[in-house]
């Protein structure tokens, strides 16, 4: 039986794309290491459970993200379902020409809104990433990739305070123009709510750039995540990152808790008659089993439900 409709559904998209983000994003921030040949398997789970896009890795240095050391062992060795993209993050030229090695098809490039989380992270003011980025994303594009930029703490930094919209939009606009074909617009500590969110996304359409071309990342260290996505969706976006299980939060950063989990987004966008072509159950079963490698319990409240 047709559930009724309601008012909300009709200022929503009917289709959603799910960028998944536990292998890379969530992965790196834990403490226990992670096979290859799992890191693999997750990754085969994730895609069966519907999953189009997920990303696999990055080429970091290993010395400082020493969980994903084996990106190009686990590339040359995974096997790609054909229609899915497996985005890998490349933080400056050498990353790049390791991915190039690698054979990948789609790279993400990184900065910060707020200038204390780029020093600290990035140790580059916000300008000089800029301008580390540049020649990734000119060569990346020459080379016929697609390239998604994220841009972190674009509600508030531990260190800085509140960040503005409009410090973000130039952030954001300067990556777009750059060649970037999607912009990750990041609340990095989860500390935003639904009225930072469309304030945020406001300032981008005003300053002409289409909620089409912007995707949104949510942590859930204050349990907003999913408002924040629901005012997200209702301003057009219609690409959300999320991780199975919850896994992960930021390494670098103080005071942020794990990523929205896929199960609960899924849940919700479910309910909500919204497609994704992804199977809820089985990506909370791809989560758990990822989960007893990790030694820990899924963050997310439908896994814990489910199980």
């Amino acid at each position: 039986m047709s559930r009724p409709e309601v008012p909300l559904r009709s200022r929503l998209p009917d289709r959603v794309t799910i960028v998944e983000v536990a292998p890379r994003d969530g992965l790196q921030a834990e403490r226990t290491t992670v096979p290859t040949e799992a890191k693999l398997e997750f990754i085969e789970r994730l895609v069966a459970a519907g999953h189009t896009v997920v990303e696999a890795t990055s080429f970091v240095s290993p010395e400082a993200v020493p969980q994903l050391a084996d990106a190009g062992a686990l590339l040359s060795r995974l096997r790609k379902t054909p229609g899915v993209r497996y985005p890998v993050l490349v933080p400056n030229a050498r990353g790049l020409e390791r991915a190039l090695e690698a054979g990948v098809s789609e790279v993400a490039v990184f900065l910060s809104a707020s200038e204390s989380y780029s020093q600290k992270n990035l140790r580059r003011s916000r300008a000089e990433a800029l301008e580390m980025v540049t020649p990734v994303i000119a060569r990346a594009k020459d080379a016929g990739l697609r390239v998604r930029g994220y841009l972190s703490m674009v509600i508030a930094d531990p260190w800085d305070g509140p960040t503005s919209p409009q410090v973000v939009v130039d952030a954001g606009r300067a990556l777009l123009g750059l060649g970037c074909d999607e912009l990750s617009l990041g609340d990095t500590i989860g500390i935003g709510t639904a009225a930072d969110v469309q304030r945020l996304l406001a300032a981008f359409v005003a300053a002409d750039v289409p909620a089409s071309a912007l995707a949104v990342h949510f942590h859930d260290t204050y349990g907003q995540g999913l408002a924040n996505v629901l005012a997200a969706l209702e301003l057009g976006v219609t690409t959300i990152d999320a991780s199975a299980a919850g896994i992960g939060g930021s390494a670098f950063a103080k005071g942020a808790a794990g990523n929205l989990a896929t199960e609960d987004l899924l849940w919700m966008l479910d309910g909500l008659g919204i497609e994704t072509g992804v199977r809820v159950r089985e990506v909370a079963a791809a989560g758990a089993w990822m989960c007893e490698r990790l030694g820990r319990e899924p963050a997310g409240r439908v896994a814990r439900a489910l199980a």
